[in-house]
């Protein structure tokens, strides 16, 4: 594994552990040219996946992108790291298990929409503000009331009266 810090290509392990419930391993590791310390995780990939963005061109799925995204969302938001982290596990899992080569990035969003709307509403308005392109609050106001009445429907809804 090449080293982030001076670019060796010589690092050793000095740590494996299971991580993310037995879907990864975290390995700890040393560069013996310049002592740089860093982490990396190994995990199951079952196929390679393309997703067909809405230009037309194909790009290699990236894992980190994902998160990276679900991570924005979820800024300052009190959730858990390890529900994150099994969120983003399933996503690719789904992804995986769906039997295609290629991936349309519209199918991704909606996915990661759908996760989020179940772990958190504000990371889930955010996402949304951002992939359906929202344009001004009435944008928002549409979103939030949809998720009003998916929440009275569901009897989630709380009477502030008590």
């Amino acid at each position: 594994m090449r080293c982030p810090y001076c670019g060796s290509m010589d690092s050793q392990v000095k740590d494996s552990r299971p991580a993310e419930d037995g879907g990864a391993i975290r390995r700890r590791r040393i560069c013996p040219d310049c002592s740089g310390r860093f982490t990396t995780f190994e995990r199951v990939q079952l196929r390679e996946l393309m997703v067909l963005k809405k230009s037309g061109r194909r790009v290699l799925f990236d894992r980190d992108k994902l998160a990276r995204s679900v991570e924005t969302a979820l800024r300052k938001r009190p959730v858990d790291p390890e529900r994150v982290e099994r969120l983003i596990a399933g996503i690719v899992r789904q992804l995986e298990q769906s039997g295609e080569a290629e991936i349309a990035s519209d199918t991704i969003g909606e996915r990661v929409m759908e996760a989020l709307k179940g772990l958190d509403d504000v990371a889930y308005v955010r996402f949304a503000s951002v992939y359906r392109n929202f344009h001004g609050a009435r944008d928002f106001g549409q979103l939030i009331d949809e998720i009003a009445r998916a929440d009275k429907a569901h009897g989630d809804g709380q009477d502030p009266q008590g």
